[in-house]
């Protein structure tokens, strides 16, 4: 398939191995931010509940060494137009498949990280035959009504919150699994995280409740590899491990001292990992 939009280069983004391009890609819930960089076999990432893809860019860096990278952005994200309320996990899908349908990957290793893990599932179960490999981390088959998901949800919904509190972004230690060490890692995920409306992550927990992929696992075709970080609180290793072993070809890793932003933290396991899984699945079935 032929690659047919012109790219632009986003120049502040550009790695010494890679030069990185960015476009926009209309989907069936409006357009979508696609920033690609590196060489080699296509690999999908699709960023978490907010952040947007500038959160995962860490480890599409890492990944770019060996894969051609695309960050697809969920509706919401970078968007000229705001977001329409109530959009669920399928609808992302839908949306979602559409743009990469039209960046004309053949058969792309697919990998999604928290909420984008939530839609990574849905495109598997719903276009089995689409991705070559899957890769999730800090998913889960059916993530429920939590507590503290819902008290943050309802309290998003109500009270405009600065980026700037202290007391708040106290809460982003739970997202490492344990206070981090001060340095540009935590001072970074917390200016990203604050990049996204606050009603779109509410509208994303609310989303995330009401998600239930569990009754139609057996649909997944790609061989998947479940990452889970041994300290993620959010979704802990337990549950994560539970949606491996529902899934019929696929493996269960930890990555030892990781929170629910291993992806950040252990970038370099995590993209050591992803690459052999893309790579020994690849291998397979050429």
């Amino acid at each position: 398939m032929r690659r047919s939009a012109k790219w632009r280069t986003a120049s502040r983004w550009e790695t010494e191995w890679s030069p990185i391009t960015c476009r926009q890609v209309e989907g069936s819930g409006g357009s979508h931010e696609v920033v690609r960089l590196g060489r080699g076999e296509p690999v999908v990432l699709v960023p978490g509940l907010a952040g947007g893809w500038k959160l995962l860019m860490p480890l599409a860096r890492r990944l770019a060494r060996r894969h051609e990278v695309h960050l697809v952005g969920l509706s919401g994200d970078g968007a000229i137009l705001p977001r329409c309320s109530g959009v669920g996990v399928a609808d992302e899908a839908k949306s979602l498949l559409q743009a990469i349908d039209r960046l004309g990957l053949e058969r792309p290793g697919l990998v999604g990280v928290s909420y984008g893990g939530a839609v990574a599932l849905e495109l598997a179960v719903e276009a089995p035959g689409r991705f070559g490999s899957l890769v999730l981390s800090g998913a889960e088959a059916q993530f429920g009504r939590r507590w503290a998901a819902t008290m943050a949800r309802r309290v998003l919904e109500r009270f405009p919150i600065p980026d700037d509190n202290p007391f708040i972004n106290q809460f982003f230690n739970l997202l490492h699994g344990g206070k981090p060490e001060p340095g540009p890692l935590p001072d970074f995920v917390v200016r990203r995280i604050w990049e996204t409306d606050q009603g779109v992550i509410a509208d994303r927990l609310r989303a995330l409740e009401s998600f239930d992929a569990s009754d139609r696992l057996w649909r997944v075709e790609a061989p998947t590899l479940v990452l889970a970080g041994s300290k993620d609180v959010v979704v802990p290793p337990d549950r994560q491990e539970a949606l491996a072993r529902s899934l019929s070809h696929s493996r269960f890793a930890t990555i030892e001292g990781a929170g629910h932003l291993g992806f950040l933290s252990h970038r370099a396991e995590v993209s050591r990992r992803i690459a052999r899984h893309v790579g020994v699945v690849r291998r397979a079935v050429s």
